[in-house]
Formats: structure tokens, sequence, C-alpha cells
């Protein structure tokens, strides 16, 4: 067996944690394989919606495995208060949730030092959502990070060193801070960690394919947030392609099957950063009004723009693609006409490869397509798409020569499309 793997393929909020939920009942294990609590996977179905930070969406599949993998920046005190919700909705996480215990943990000084950072930054603020997600990982490459597996060691010696050296850093910064509340929470969570199983998650995961276990490995954020591909400096801090799967669960290449790709049919962005198809005039507001489009972790405004077909075509070009979906095709169903990015104009020369810098000056170039004026929202099958949503659907996968294996036409898990020779 093989792992499949689900990425978001543009700036994240693509719908990933909707699709897992759908996806789940043809695996065994759901797991997540890097970022921490600044993602935000929201699920709805009978009526009601949860969004998942930190804990994989196939929590909602009875006699699911769910696996926390090594890559995974984890703070137990937003991990406690998801894990309470959840049980309190019905959903006791302690018989099917594993945690690695090669993940990181994000400690109160983390979200101290990621406030200071940014307060730094004056101006050239990256938008971080102030978890203590950047600090964790820079900790962890330093090689000063604490892991879970420390709590079952000289934890509070472990946990006294790193303080220290944070510490240190606050009081060059001049940042003022009281830890006392935080800290107290915080280590009331370590305790509740406990509570579920610490594993050697890369030994389980390798076990479970020998068995024939089927395995699906949940993206978070989005390939273009990627530390390494994305639009650097205005980036996540872990691997969100492909390869990520790999270094964030402790499984070989040849051993990745499936790779969906999921991406917005327009293109959203929080925070700072570039954007070249991000619209600022009355479409832009439509789209975010229409689409709902704030963070389900953060609620801040995301930026809406047209889909961005170079963006696109280097995301799947990093992380392997083999099946496109395509979420919230609905948010466009009023337009007349909906427009593509098949190139950007840089010094007046057209170029169709994403460029090594996207800042500056960047015109999109579009083709425009008639819209489908059809609401999509009450579609049950694909012979039931209106003529000109199949056109778009066929443009799409001629520019981007890989199937749409999956429409999305609302935000409930049966709002969900799947296509038929794909």
């Amino acid at each position: 067996m093989k792992v499949d793997v689900l990425l978001g393929l543009q700036w994240g909020d693509e719908g990933k944690g909707k699709v897992v939920d759908v996806l789940t009942p043809n695996y065994d294990i759901i797991t997540r394989f890097q970022g921490g609590p600044n993602a935000g996977h929201t699920l709805e179905f009978k009526g009601e919606k949860y969004v998942l930070r930190s804990i994989p969406s196939g929590i909602f599949q009875g006699g699911k495995i769910n696996i926390i993998g090594n890559g995974v920046v984890l703070d137990p005190v937003l991990f406690k208060e998801e894990a309470e919700s959840l049980a309190a909705s019905g959903h006791d996480l302690t018989q099917c949730l594993c945690i690695s215990k090669k993940a990181h943990l994000i400690l109160p000084t983390h979200r101290i030092l990621d406030a200071a950072y940014e307060a730094a930054k004056g101006k050239s603020k990256i938008g971080t959502t102030g978890k203590g997600i950047g600090p964790t990982y820079s900790d962890k490459i330093s090689r000063n990070g604490v892991r879970v597996g420390d709590i079952f060691l000289n934890f509070k010696e472990i946990y006294a060193t790193a303080k220290a050296k944070h510490e240190k850093i606050l009081r060059s910064l001049n940042y003022d801070y009281n830890i006392d509340e935080l800290e107290a929470k915080w280590f009331e969570a370590i305790e509740y960690l406990k509570r579920f199983r610490i594993i050697d998650s890369e030994h389980v995961i390798n076990n479970y394919l020998k068995e024939g276990k089927s395995i699906l490995a949940e993206g978070a954020q989005g390939t273009m947030l990627d530390v390494d591909f994305g639009s650097y400096p205005f980036v996540t801090s872990s691997n969100t392609i492909c390869a990520g799967a790999c270094t964030g669960l402790g499984v070989a290449p040849s051993k990745i099957g499936e790779v969906y790709g999921i991406f917005k049919a327009y293109c959203t962005r929080v925070g700072s950063g570039p954007f070249p198809t991000e619209l600022f005039d009355e479409t832009g507001k439509t789209i975010r009004a229409i689409g709902h489009e704030y963070g389900a972790v953060t609620g801040r405004e995301r930026r809406c723009g047209w889909i961005d077909l170079v963006a696109l075509k280097y995301a799947i070009m990093i992380d392997g693609v083999t099946k496109l979906i395509m979420m919230k095709s609905d948010v466009l169903d009023n337009f007349d006409t909906i427009k593509a990015c098949v190139a950007y104009r840089i010094d007046g020369k057209e170029v169709t490869e994403f460029p090594y810098s996207i800042e500056g000056n960047i015109e999109p170039v579009y083709v425009e397509l008639p819209g489908w004026k059809s609401d999509m929202t009450k579609i049950h099958s694909e012979a039931e798409f209106p003529q000109r949503f199949k056109e778009y659907i066929a443009f799409l996968e001629k520019e981007l020569q890989v199937p749409i294996y999956i429409v999305s036409v609302g935000p409930d898990r049966e709002q969900t499309i799947v296509l038929s020779n794909k």
C-alpha cells in the first residue's frame, strides 16, 4: 500500500478539511504531517460546523485511526481546547487519535516570541497568526526544540532550559510580557496530552503500510506558502508540499501514491504578501461576501482574486499532482464573465513560468470565459452541470494537464460531486 496525499495548491484556505472528510471512508488511517494550530480546516455536516486546527479531519468517521505526525508543531493548550470541544459534541478522541513522540511542542514563550518578532518588524510584518509556529520551527531547525516525547523524560529541566533561552531573547528585544497564566494552562494541558497514545509514528505508519492499511496524509496551508517554494518571505514555516509528507511522517518517496491537489475556482490569500490576481474592486468584495472568505482560525478578511493558472501549474509540478479537486465553484454562479490568469506580464514581457519573485510590478494576463449563471448548490450529479460550467472544467483541464476528480458546489459534505471517468 501507499500513502495518498491531499494538498492545498494555492495560499491555503482551499477547503481541505471538507475534502478529507469526504475521502476518509476510503482510508483506514488519516494523518497530519506539518503545520500547527495556524491551520483551520472547516467541516460542515448534519447542520453542524467544526473547525479543526491540529487534529486530522478523519476524526468524524467512526473506526478511523488519526495520527498527528512528527512534522506537526503542537500547542498543548489549543490542542486541549480543541479536543475537549469535540468530546463535548460527542467525539471522544482518546481512542482514535495518536500523537508522534517527535512532534515539537509550542511553548508559552514561543507565542510571546512570535508577537515580539512581529512587533519588531514594524511595516515589514508578514502577517503571522501569532500562534508561535515560526519560533517553534526555528528551535527545531537550530536543535533547541522540545518534543512531545520529552514529557516522559526529565521534562521540567528540558522546559526550563528552553524557556531561559527564550527569555534572554525577549530581554534583548525589550518586550514586556506576563507568562504566569499561560504557563499554568500549558502544564495542565501537558498532563491532558498524556491521555492519548504517544507513539513512534514513523514505525507505526510504515507497519500499517506493510499490513495493507490505506493511509491519507492531510496537508495544512497551501503550496504557495511553502517555506522553500512559496512566495518567500511571506510563507509559513514548514514544507507544505508533497515532499513534506515524507519528512513529516517518515515515509519514503516510493511510498507516495495518489496526490490530490485542491484549489478554489478563484484565489484567496490571508495576511501580507504578493498576490498577482488580487481584486480591489466590487468584484473582489462580492467574491468575499458570497464565499464567506474570513479566516477559520483568525477571522481575518481574506483577500480575493481571479484564479491564477501560472501559480497553479507551478504547484501541480512541484507536488506531482495526479488528481485535482475544485472547491467553491458555486461562489461564481452569478458572474456574467469569469477570468483566469494564464500568464504574467513583467517588464513588458509575458511569462508563463512562475518567477523567482512575484513582488513588484506584475500584470496578470487574463482570458475571459462566459459564466454559467446557474445555482450550482442544488446540483447532485455531474449530469446536471450547466454546459458553460462543463466548458470551464474542460478549459482548466486543458491548461493544467491534470484531470479534475471532484467538484464542490457548497460547504456541506453532501455538496460534493465525484466526476466520472477520472
